[in-house]
Parts: C-alpha cells; sequence; structure tokens
C-alpha cells in the first residue's frame, strides 16, 4: 500500500478516505460546540459581572442617579435593545411587560420573544420593585431592530431592575432619566 498517496486503489483505501473524513467532521463538530459553550460561558459572565457591580453600588451607597444610568446601560446592553429609560410613575394598562418571570405579555396575550422578538411598536414596561412594592418602571425600547433576548436574559435583566428598587427604598431620583 503506498504510503504519501491521494490514490484510492482498493476498497481498503476507500474505508480508509471515508473514515478520515468521519473523523475530521467529529473533530470539527467538537471544536464548534467547545467554541460554543466558551462563548456562553462569557456571555453569561458578561451578565454576573453586570449583576455584581450594580449589587455593590447598591451595598455601598450609590446615588440613585448614578444607579439607574448603570442599570439602563445594563439594560440596553443585556437585552439588545435600542435604549431604556426609567419613570416613576406609568399609567400604560396595555402596554407590553416584562413580567418578573421573565416572560413578555401584551394584556392577556404571552409574546414568543424567542421567535417573534420584543414588540418594536411599543415601549415595555420593566416594573422596578421591591418587597413587592412598585417603584418605578423601566421603559425597554426596540425600534430600530427585532432584539431576541433569551429567558436568561430576560431574567437578568429584571434582577437588575430590583436592584434599583432596592435603592428607592430609602432614596429617590433627583433627575428624570431619559
Amino acid at each position: 500500500m503506498p504510503y504519501d498517496s491521494f490514490t484510492i486503489n482498493s476498497s481498503n483505501d476507500v474505508e480508509q478516505a471515508v473514515l478520515l473524513l468521519a473523523i475530521g467532521i467529529a473533530v470539527t463538530e467538537i471544536a464548534i460546540w467547545g467554541r460554543r459553550q466558551q462563548a456562553n460561558a462569557s456571555r453569561r459572565r458578561g451578565y454576573l459581572d453586570g449583576v455584581i457591580t450594580t449589587s455593590h453600588a447598591v451595598a455601598n451607597g450609590a446615588s440613585v442617579d448614578d444607579l439607574i444610568e448603570q442599570v439602563r446601560a445594563e439594560l440596553t446592553a443585556v437585552l439588545g435593545i435600542d435604549g431604556a429609560k426609567f419613570v416613576a410613575n406609568s399609567n400604560r394598562p396595555h402596554a407590553p411587560r416584562l413580567n418578573p418571570d421573565g416572560s413578555v405579555t401584551r394584556g392577556s396575550h404571552v409574546l414568543k420573544v424567542e421567535r417573534d422578538g420584543l414588540p418594536t411598536n411599543a415601549e415595555i414596561e420593566l416594573t422596578v420593585q421591591h418587597a413587592g412594592e412598585p417603584r418605578g418602571h423601566f421603559l425597554l425600547t426596540s425600534a430600530t431592530h427585532i432584539a431576541r433576548p433569551d429567558l436568561e436574559q430576560r431574567l437578568v435583566a429584571i434582577a437588575l431592575a430590583d436592584q434599583v428598587g432596592a435603592a428607592l427604598t430609602s432614596q429617590q431620583p433627583a433627575q428624570a432619566h431619559c
């Protein structure tokens, strides 16, 4: 059997070629899977860093205004949206809502965010609360593109908003956050 040659002269050569091809495909798939896992771990680490940074800011008594600005930036990054603004009061009964369980609803209709994305035709309300009491709302905007944050990203957004809720128990924002 000649080595260092691509010539296929027998059924054994065909068998070897197919085996080498299968091994190459398997190794490639494993490498791609590993890269995806690494990217997911890195993304999750970023979420965790944002929550930890926000938690430290609350624990260290950062001003509510600074905290709101920080959380606005985090919400925009985590959800992949155009922007977020904080309002103390919101009276929009038919607005889409990001609920504490991570679901997004418009009225009684649950939206399929992974499939259809966040609504682009209305601001989405994310209630800021502490101990079950509403303290304000972040109004989330995704108007220029369809954002499809997964459940994990939406739960991180809720955790970030709740950090603002905890800070609002002792302070009120000095300015509007648009």
